[in-house]
């Protein structure tokens, strides 16, 4: 595909000097990105004397060597030949042997946790000599058919490229024709038959029988796993998770033992706390006569962890201490993988857990309080946007709903949107902007792409550690898995629940924190801060150095944000005022004006309903600061548009209209027409509609100076500060701030009062960066609009480069991610610092902040903290998260990614 060039470069430069291959004796935790996740974790517990079935690593390096050249690096194979010896000896058993044949499971493990992206194979090693021994190693043929069927689906599937579904298909009908509820009540007659036709489907549909050498299917699927590093699957998940592209995955090869020899094995996936909610006790499931896979792709709905207790109780005895012994040794949850062979326990992986916003929130508090880590470690495991996450909306308990089924409760929150039933949909859907839920019968690794689309996710089979809940909980989506009063019908598309049929496109919503399927669209309710989150932004609080501002317009917004924790209005934009029904006709009034008369009497009628703003926000903000920007955007979005009056003209001339409509609607063309630009951004807009039109400043500043006034007869503190946008020039400022001054001047001599009210600018012109030592001699601060700043710095407008080529530019690598989700530090940043250091050259002790949704972006923020910013400011629901993030940039963790 056209990423991989661009995403994967090989970081080796002598192959001859590299080791490639490590058994799971020589690796330890400290060699995470060598070894990848899994390889660290699996060595990690083989030093400690866990019971780990033996293997070997194959290390990224040699994954991103084979990505790049297109073929397996010099000596890998020849190590790999060697490391498998050792294995053979360790197991006491061969590989290929007819008669006692070491099987091995193929499985990936990239240094960042990516649960489900990548693939794996088990059972490698049988064909149809290697399954006679081994049906009579363990006296049980029908164990060795099943173990052969699985193998055959698997490596077809993910090796050899052939679709799942025709599998599954075969499956499904030899379940039915023998009456059997599950694959695990085939007898080995069925499963005979069914291997022998999977074999025939892979021959069909690759021109080629099933590989019967070992040794050929172990490259084969060594090859498959590297190269799934680049699917689409895992390509969207890192994206979404901001992992890099260049770390590449290991592959682990590793006896395999079997869970699936009767009812005293299994298989299992469990959390040494509940990854939903962060409570201390073992969370997990487990499934009887089972292989791993059967758990996690949610084939069979499993049983929870507790009551392994009753059916294996020494295994469950041995399973709970040593889950206290790893997430002690961690210091941290821990995502436990164990298969159980004929009453005998096996740690096949551990691993940091995903949890939910929720979790990860307790489990950091409840940790520091148990004495297992510091303060600043806790900061650093949540991640600030699942801080975001856990401020999104909830069900209102008190609104009526009609429940249609109830399922697992395996990602928490409310998700509303249309019914979709495959990934590609969704994620059309998405691009369109049109919510949407992803119903599936299970989900698997290729849904991925739509999961990130989804609102949310609904699966009729699986369990709280299948798939679709452990994506869903990493990305912060709610989940309802395992609702088996859901029918979903794919080719139909649709899914009827107590005799309610919804179809694609019809409206619902899931609660994944009750497990609840609802009809339609449900009333919802804003979330707060309070409990673990409060203790551990209070902890955060403590450790930063930037203060957190919100941006707000009206008093509710102010009162919310206040409430988040804000310290002050960062942008208070006046333009948005404008807008309201109640007032637009006297600003329309104001554009439509012929001379400086009449628009003064439009901006008189104007002024109460500027002054009541600033009263209410200044009121809500009890005396913290309020930041407000002088009307910035071009006069003609306060119109109707172009072809709409040249419409309505046209239609009324047609009618012979002459009435005071046509009038009205003449005026407001040839207004509109007197208006337009050919780059309006660009054009008569923030402090040149200020400087032509001074008269509208003085308005907005009266309206600032009057609410002061009032609120300080009232006592109540006001500290509004006046910022003059889109200024390029000292000079724009200077008169600008003229302006200002003698309409605060004029108020205070009426009211018999004094102002000591800030006036600064908002740097978003190139220009301004480069001069901003002069501009600054006219300015008490700076506030960087890195919105506009990127654009002009681009030179590009974010709304068509997202549109047209932005998404592709990163996809590509041609820029390493979104400019305007993440401040570009090599281009923006520098224009800022330069900005920061000139401007306080000349006025020491100059304020600077940031306004704008990079304020509240992780990254962007740890940005700030090293440019010596005094503030940054976002919206209301992101405040929150940035007080996390500017504690992490003190601590030097960037956006505090846990892995």
């Amino acid at each position: 595909m056209a990423q991989t060039a661009a995403k994967t470069r090989s970081r080796a430069t002598s192959p001859k000097a590299r080791k490639f291959v490590y058994d799971f004796e020589e690796g330890s935790a400290e060699m995470r990105a060598l070894l990848g996740g899994k390889g660290a974790g699996v060595a990690e517990m083989t030093r400690a004397g866990l019971p780990v079935p033996p293997g070997f690593t194959i290390t990224t390096e040699a994954c991103l060597a084979y990505l790049d050249q297109g073929h397996f690096p010099q000596g890998m194979l020849d190590e790999v030949r060697s490391h498998l010896e050792g294995l053979e000896s360790r197991a006491g058993r061969r590989f290929g042997d007819e008669h006692d044949p070491l099987l091995v499971s193929v499985r990936s493990g990239a240094a960042f946790s990516m649960p489900g992206m990548m693939d794996t194979v088990l059972n490698l090693g049988l064909n149809h000599k290697t399954l006679e021994g081994l049906a009579r190693k363990t006296g049980d043929r029908r164990f060795a058919l099943d173990a052969y069927r699985r193998f055959i689906q698997m490596y077809g599937r993910i090796v050899l490229g052939v679709e799942g579904e025709l599998f599954d298909g075969e499956l499904e009908a030899a379940k039915k024709a023998a009456k059997a509820g599950s694959d695990a009540e085939l007898a080995p007659e069925s499963l005979e038959r069914l291997a022998e036709r999977f074999r025939a489907i892979v021959e069909e549909h690759t021109g080629q029988p099933f590989p019967e050498e070992p040794w050929d299917q172990l490259s084969g699927a060594i090859a498959a796993v590297f190269s799934s590093w680049n699917g689409r699957r895992a390509i969207a998940y890192r994206e979404y998770n901001h992992i890099p592209h260049t770390l590449g995955t290991a592959v682990n090869v590793q006896a395999m033992v079997f869970g699936n020899m009767g009812e005293d094995s299994g298989t299992g996936v469990a959390f040494t706390r509940d990854p939903a909610t962060g409570e201390r006790k073992i969370f997990g499931e487990y499934l009887l006569n089972a292989q791993g896979e059967d758990v996690v792709a949610g084939i069979r709905t499993p049983q929870p962890i507790a009551t392994l207790e009753e059916a294996l109780p020494e295994v469950y005895r041995q399973f709970v201490e040593i889950a206290g012994r790893l997430e002690a040794h961690y210091r941290d949850i821990q995502d436990m993988e164990f298969t159980i062979e004929r009453g005998r326990l096996f740690m096949l992986q551990t691993r940091t857990g995903k949890r939910t916003a929720a979790a990860a929130v307790k489990v950091a508090v409840d940790m520091v309080d148990e004495g297992l880590i510091k303060r600043e470690e806790a900061l650093s495991r949540v991640e600030p946007e699942q801080v975001d996450h856990l401020l999104h909306r909830a069900i209102d308990p008190a609104a009526q709903v009609k429940v249609l089924a109830t399922g697992l409760a395996a990602s928490p929150g409310a998700a509303t949107g249309a019914a979709v039933f495959d990934a590609d949909r969704a994620e059309a859907m998405a691009k369109k902007g049109q919510p949407c839920i992803l119903v599936r019968i299970e989900t698997n690794p290729d849904d991925v792409h739509g999961m990130i689309a989804a609102e949310g996710v609904l699966t009729s089979r699986g369990g709280r550690t299948s798939h679709a809940a452990v994506v869903a909980r990493g990305m912060g989506k709610p989940c309802v898995a395992g609702c088996e009063g859901v029918r979903v019908d794919l080719i139909k598309r649709r899914f009827v629940a107590d005799g309610v049929t919804v179809k694609e496109g019809d409206v619902f919503t899931i609660d994944g924190t009750t497990g609840r399927v609802i009809q339609g669209e449900v009333q919802t309710v804003e979330a707060g801060v309070s409990g673990d989150l409060e203790k551990l932004l209070k902890m955060a609080d403590q450790v930063r150095r930037l203060r957190v501002f919100a941006n707000a317009d009206t008093p509710e917004d102010a009162a919310r944000a206040r409430g988040f924790g804000a310290e002050g209005i960062g942008l208070c934009r006046t333009e948005h005022m404008f807008m309201q029904q109640d007032r637009l006709p006297h600003v329309q009034e104001m554009i439509l004006a012929t001379d400086t008369e009449a628009r003064r009497r439009a901006l008189d009628k104007l002024l109460p309903f500027q002054r009541d703003d600033f009263l209410g926000i200044l009121e809500a903000m009890q005396g913290l600061p309020v930041i407000i920007r002088l009307i910035d955007p071009p006069l003609h979005e306060f119109l109707p548009s172009h072809d709409h009056l040249l419409e309505e003209v046209t239609r009324l001339r047609a009618l012979k209209k002459t009435g005071k409509r046509l009038q009205r609607a003449e005026r407001m063309l040839a207004a509109v027409e007197n208006l337009r630009e050919q780059n309006p951004m660009l054009g008569l807009r923030g402090c040149r509609l200020g400087l032509l039109f001074p008269e509208i400043i003085e308005m907005q500043v009266r309206a600032i100076a009057e609410a002061t006034s009032i609120l300080r007869q009232r006592r109540v503190r006001a500290v509004p500060e006046i910022m003059v946008p889109l200024v390029g020039h000292a000079e724009e400022l200077r008169r600008s701030r003229a302006t200002i001054q003698a309409t605060l001047k004029q108020v205070a001599k009426e009211q018999g009062v004094r102002f000591d009210t800030k006036i600064g600018t908002m740097i978003e012109v190139p220009r301004a960066a480069l001069t901003a030592g002069a501009i600054a001699e006219h300015a008490q601060f700076f506030s960087f609009g890195t919105n506009d700043l990127t654009q002009m710095t681009y030179g590009v407008s974010r709304d068509d480069a997202e549109g047209k080529f932005l998404g592709q530019y990163v996809s590509e690598g041609i820029l390493p991610g979104n400019p305007f989700e993440h401040l570009d530090p090599d281009g923006v940043g520098r224009l800022m610092g330069l900005a920061v250091s000139e401007g306080r050259a000349t006025r020491p002790g100059l304020e600077v902040g940031i306004c704008g949704e990079h304020g509240g972006d992780a990254q962007s923020i740890a940005i700030c903290d090293r440019l010596g910013l005094d503030y940054v400011s976002s919206s209301p629901f992101r405040v929150p998260g940035a007080r996390l993030a500017a504690a992490q940039a003190r601590l030097g963790e960037g956006a505090g990614k846990d892995v």
